[in-house]
């Protein structure tokens, strides 16, 4: 028997035209990368992505062509975002701080026939348009003259009908620079984007309503902006959005606009701590400051909730779209201490409904969840990828249909997800793992530490040992010798660096986190003097 309900296919756009219709007052700020700010409302994003849909349209764009953008947040590119899926295309965000041999070669194994940039990215347009062999236009979202996106879509009247089709259709396409080799492309449908918003309303997980003033940090480049450019229209938020990340520019911001909400790496708070330790000021109206990409440090995440705001650490990946876990508070919250509370907070949450976790030994054997087993991450659910963008290697499941995210993780009783270490990045000491992740957090935790990163270098004994670069803090005079006391009431003394190396600079990945595979190269002929 049939149901006897309502039927009709979650596709993106349903999404816009409920937040123009329920919300279209609500407004969206942007400040530009020179400064200069514009102000519009949904019914405004709304509008403006009918008339992209129709200019993609009379260019010659159909139903599945790829629409690249290489941009930094702001309203026209969330037009680009809702024109582009409308138009039943599919938005390629690209991102800039990829090398130039990988922007070549997404451009071109994506097919994308469109690119609409910030000027603040010619050289590298002009750079790589002779390598780009299938893109035709070339739109300018804040340039001048016929082909700037104010021109482009101001020459169409907004007349247009959504197209329609299968809610299992993709509307968007990210590429992962986090696998060896050529960077991956993730292919995201209709239905898994609208799935994976609504679960992002959820108080457990962004904690999304019309009150919220969203401030998203994390660029709309990496990792589908986290979803935010899909949950924000349904829940009809007020937007503030910055092509610059800099502490006062996004402190001003917030305090003026007065942000409830806000998401990023862990690399902003630093930025943001540096401006606050400089100029006394700080943000006034945080509620909800959600942080992944990478492992957020303990005096991080204390220093924020001092503040009066409720930490969401947060974990996932391109592949899943990307929230995997969230760290909300739990059921007997009001009843814990201030530091049973960060306790809590340091691991990375629970999978929200529409996931499942498990972890598994080096045999395949599922481990139980009793906080101490550690094994590798999988993952499944309708928002979790399949099988990679024009890959002939097929599905990239295991048997019984799980992602492995090469992630290290302990499974906890009481549901919530502790990330170790990335597989390849676990230090191997003696036949125990040490955790790389906990010791560079543990460092930062020490004054006068700005960034920490440890790697495994080669031990005659031990298999593996500790180094640990340190960074310093502008004006610090942090020891070595300070440095590992700290760390001495952190954690296991066998977990001690054998040696503590101070650096001007870490290498970051295009996403800012650390790229260990580059410290592992300029280190790996070096040696412990005391193994010789």
């Amino acid at each position: 028997m049939l149901g006897a309900m309502q039927d009709f296919e979650l596709r993106v756009p349903r999404v816009i035209e409920h937040a123009e219709r329920e919300y279209g007052s609500r407004e969206i700020i942007s400040r530009w990368a020179d400064g200069s700010e514009t102000v519009t409302d949904w019914a405004g994003i709304a509008r403006d992505s009918r008339k992209l849909a129709q200019a993609l349209e009379r260019r010659g764009i159909r139903k599945g062509d790829r629409v690249a953008t290489l941009a930094m947040n702001h309203s026209r590119h969330l037009v680009a975002w809702h024109g582009t899926i409308g138009m039943g295309g599919i938005v390629h965000t690209i991102n800039p701080r990829l090398f130039e041999d990988q922007l070549a070669y997404i451009g071109n194994h994506a097919e994308d026939r469109v690119l609409i940039y910030d000027r603040m990215f010619q050289p590298i347009v002009d750079k790589l348009k002779p390598q780009w062999k299938t893109i035709e236009h070339y739109i300018v979202f804040d340039g001048d003259g016929p082909d700037s996106f104010e021109a482009v879509i101001g020459a169409e009247d907004g007349n247009y009908t959504w197209v329609e089709g299968d809610e299992r259709e993709p509307c968007m396409l990210c590429y992962t620079s986090g696998t060896t080799g050529n960077p991956k492309g993730v292919l995201y449908t209709h239905r898994s984007s609208m799935i994976h918003a609504m679960a992002e309303l959820q108080p457990a997980v962004f904690d999304l309503s019309t009150q919220s003033v969203v401030l998203p940090v994390v660029p709309m480049f990496h990792a589908v902006g986290w979803g935010l450019p899909f949950a924000a229209p349904m829940a009809g938020v007020k937007l503030v959005m910055s092509a610059v990340n800099d502490g006062k520019t996004l402190c001003d911001l917030m305090n003026r606009e007065r942000v409830t909400h806000t998401a990023g790496v862990p690399t902003v708070w630093f930025a943001m701590f540096q401006h606050m330790d400089a100029t006394g000021e700080a943000p006034q109206h945080l509620k909800v400051v959600t942080i992944g990409g990478s492992a957020a440090p303990r005096a991080m995440i204390e220093r924020i909730m001092k503040m009066g705001a409720r930490v969401n650490h947060a974990w996932g990946m391109t592949e899943t779209s990307p929230i995997g876990t969230m760290g909300a508070p739990t059921h007997d919250w009001d009843e814990l201490s201030f530091e049973q509370k960060v306790e809590k907070t340091v691991f990375q949450g629970r999978a929200p409904f529409g996931v499942e976790l498990r972890t598994v030994d080096e045999d395949g054997t599922i481990l139980p969840r009793d906080g101490i087993s550690s094994g590798r991450l999988q993952i499944r659910g309708p928002w979790i990828i399949k099988q990679y963008f024009q890959d002939a290697n097929g599905p990239c499941l295991t048997a019984d249909g799980w992602f492995d995210t090469g992630d290290v993780a302990v499974l906890h009783p009481d549901g919530i997800m502790q990330i170790t270490d990335r597989a390849k990045d676990v230090i191997k000491s003696g036949g125990e793992w040490i955790s790389s992740v906990e010791l560079e957090n543990a460092a930062v935790g020490c004054p006068g530490v700005a960034e920490a990163a440890a790697i495994g270098i080669y031990h005659p004994k031990w298999d593996e040992r500790p180094l640990l670069l340190v960074v310093r803090k502008p004006g610090s005079d942090v020891t070595a010798m300070q440095v590992q006391q700290h760390l001495a009431t952190q954690v296991a003394k066998w977990w001690l660096p054998d040696e503590i190396r101070f650096v001007e600079s870490l290498p970051h990945t295009a996403t800012g986190k650390l790229l260990k595979t580059a410290l592992r190269e300029q280190y790996r002929d070096f040696r412990f003097a005391a193994a010789g």
